[in-house]
């Protein structure tokens, strides 16, 4: 994720943190200082916040584990000042699968809530909980147990992106198709979301606005991507490759990148060498090296060397996915050792929208769009 500071890699995965978590630090030491508490109490506040991270990276640590188990990798775990995310480069698609990938985070909360619970004097620790208005040393325990338990339940609230939508999600695929499922997973966390934006308002508390707005925003782009999926269903890369599509070589100037922008629509160029794929260059890019090279700099010392090559049986599915993830707009399409074409991004939410019009089956598809 943009604007993270990585700090190391656990069992394989990069665990990074996004820099908004460091204002989380410094906003709760200046909170206390500016409150009057002391040195020791700030010391406390900092720990126990930090604490709730560790809890919650080994949460995200459980999704992205049991996923492993059934061959999905996680990108990386990113910690926000609002949890954290496992970015996995794939979900489960069989219910079974999702429910237990879905489950695990939470079963990591309730797992250390009980590791927890041995090492509790309950009586002295709830009243230390109940008669101070900040953690110290004696609430200490009972309140990562507690904030365990709430992480547990507000992360089962049967609303997307919260695990607890996943969970619905996969126990409405037992008895029907994912689209639907997903769906009606999908109103009902944006139900929920209203009345949590109804009781914020009403109760004074804008917490509970942010999540209502959090919950509705997830839900919504949770069913766009099963109604996209759905739509790209059952069709291959070849279906959408655009074969008319401009290139420069490796040797050219910059500047021959700036015609080839301002004469035609094309907002993406390959650059070939050998006639082969070697590497990319965007509008930006191209005004980005103007700028900063002038427009006599050759192609090949600013191009974007990170290129996803999707072969043109691809399933049109998984070639989306892997553009998603890779952030990458534009792709060479290779038959065997042969460039054939390219796709983008927008042509292929222009193939979404044909299929999403024609009210096609994504199963039995009889439809094939070729942009030439």
């Amino acid at each position: 994720m943009k604007y993270s500071l990585s700090i190391g890699k656990i069992v394989g995965i990069q665990v990074q943190i996004h820099w908004t978590f460091l204002i989380l630090i410094a906003w709760i030491i200046f909170s206390n200082l500016s409150a009057g508490n002391t040195a020791e109490q700030t010391f406390w506040a900092v720990l126990f916040v930090l604490a709730i991270f560790v809890c919650v990276t080994l949460h995200e640590f459980g999704h992205a584990l049991a996923a492993r188990r059934y061959g999905i990798e996680t990108q990386d775990i990113t910690l926000l000042p609002i949890g954290g995310l496992a970015r996995l480069t794939s979900m489960p698609e069989k219910p079974v699968e999702e429910l237990v990938v879905a489950l695990a985070g939470p079963a990591v909360n309730i797992v250390i809530s009980l590791l927890i619970y041995p090492f509790l004097d309950i009586e002295q620790a709830v009243a230390a909980t109940i008669n101070l208005r900040a953690v110290d040393g004696e609430s200490f325990l009972f309140s990562l147990m507690a904030v365990n338990l709430w992480l547990a339940v507000f992360n089962m609230i049967p609303a997307f992106p919260m695990d607890g939508g996943r969970v619905l999600r996969a126990l409405l695929c037992f008895r029907m198709e994912r689209a639907t499922a997903t769906r009606i997973a999908a109103g009902v966390g944006q139900f929920l979301a209203i009345g949590f934006v109804i009781l914020g308002f009403f109760g004074g508390n804008p917490f509970l606005i942010f999540i209502g707005f959090f919950i509705f925003l997830g839900a919504q782009g949770e069913a766009e991507l099963a109604q996209a999926k759905s739509a790209l269903q059952g069709y291959r890369v070849a279906d959408v490759v655009m074969r008319d599509f401009s290139a420069l070589q490796t040797h050219a100037p910059i500047h021959a990148a700036v015609e080839l922008l301002l004469n035609g629509q094309s907002r993406n160029f390959l650059v070939l060498e050998n006639d082969l794929p070697v590497g990319t260059l965007s509008r930006d890019e191209i005004v980005r090296a103007l700028s900063q090279h002038g427009a006599a700099v050759p192609v090949e010392h600013v191009m974007n060397t990170d290129v996803q090559y999707l072969p043109a049986e691809m399933p049109l599915e998984e070639a989306w996915q892997r553009m998603q993830q890779h952030r990458v707009e534009f792709a060479p399409v290779m038959q065997g050792q042969r460039l054939v074409g390219v796709v983008d991004v927008e042509n292929i939410a222009e193939f979404m929208m044909v299929q999403n019009a024609l009210k096609l089956p994504a199963s039995q598809p009889n439809f094939s769009f070729k942009t030439t």
